[in-house]
């Protein structure tokens, strides 16, 4: 991975869920600017293997951590902010990425449901923001970067999954307005659809080419499916003081394939 050279040399990262997918590229090109990154994932297997490529990326000074932790319970996210803490005293970025999507529609979606929706996405954000911010404040400052997607600016995908990430958009809006005076910038990053091996739009790939073929030419007018090191990349820059006026806002990146204005 090619490092932009965008200052980030011993700055210290938080990326959870980042065994695969979005957070991994996030870890990856933070390590390749010098970060020293925590992962952190639920599979010790998964950890591993991440750990090793995000190895291959880095560049000096950077070091790595990882966490096995469930970052969906209030425990597990303390685990992870108190170990990143402990191992390289403090914390100046945090990537909020784990999620998933689940349910069907109003009637098939019991409230169990909706509390994992929840659990999985939207209160990782909170409780990871909550915990990390005094120590940004004890620094000077930071970066919160929560992902997103497309599909919380307008209609699409799964509904529990519009809810969520509709309300992280949110939330990173309200923190952003809440931590400016602490020198703490908040963004969200809103992706298209991303393609990754073992991922969903991978997986569907694999089960009918040809109608992914035609519902990529349909629907993503740059004719493929996006890649996750297009998302971390990003995710470095707004973590970067060359996003220094950028706070607030979500930086959609997809492709051309949302019709959000």
């Amino acid at each position: 991975m090619q490092a932009m050279d965008l200052g980030l040399s011993g700055k210290i990262a938080v990326v959870t869920g980042s065994s695969r997918g979005l957070g991994l590229a996030s870890a990856r090109a933070l390590a390749a600017e010098g970060c020293h990154v925590v992962l952190c994932a639920r599979s010790r297997a998964g950890l591993d293997a991440a750990v090793h490529l995000v190895a291959e990326s880095a560049a000096k000074p950077a070091r790595l951590h990882a966490v096995e932790a469930d970052v969906s319970t209030s425990a597990g996210v303390r685990t992870v902010i108190d170990s990143a803490v402990e191992h390289f005293g403090g914390i100046d970025i945090l990537v909020n990425n784990v999620g998933s999507s689940m349910g069907t529609d109003l009637l098939g979606t019991g409230d169990e449901v909706w509390h994992q929706a929840l659990d999985q996405n939207l209160f990782p954000s909170i409780r990871a923001s909550r915990l990390a911010v005094p120590f940004m404040e004890q620094r000077g400052g930071g970066a919160i970067i929560i992902i997103a997607s497309i599909y919380g600016r307008e209609a699409g995908g799964r509904m529990t999954y519009n809810v969520v990430k509709a309300a992280e958009i949110s939330l990173a809006k309200s923190l952003a307005q809440q931590l400016a005076p602490s020198n703490i910038r908040v963004n969200s990053v809103s992706p298209g659809s991303i393609s990754f091996e073992g991922g969903s739009w991978w997986k569907r790939q694999q089960e009918n080419p040809a109608a992914m073929a035609e519902w990529v030419k349909r629907e993503i007018p740059m004719g493929r499916f996006g890649r996750p090191e297009e998302v971390g990349e990003v995710v470095a820059f707004l973590a970067s003081a060359r996003a220094s006026w950028i706070s607030g806002t979500s930086i959609v990146v997809d492709g051309c394939q949302s019709r959000a204005f």
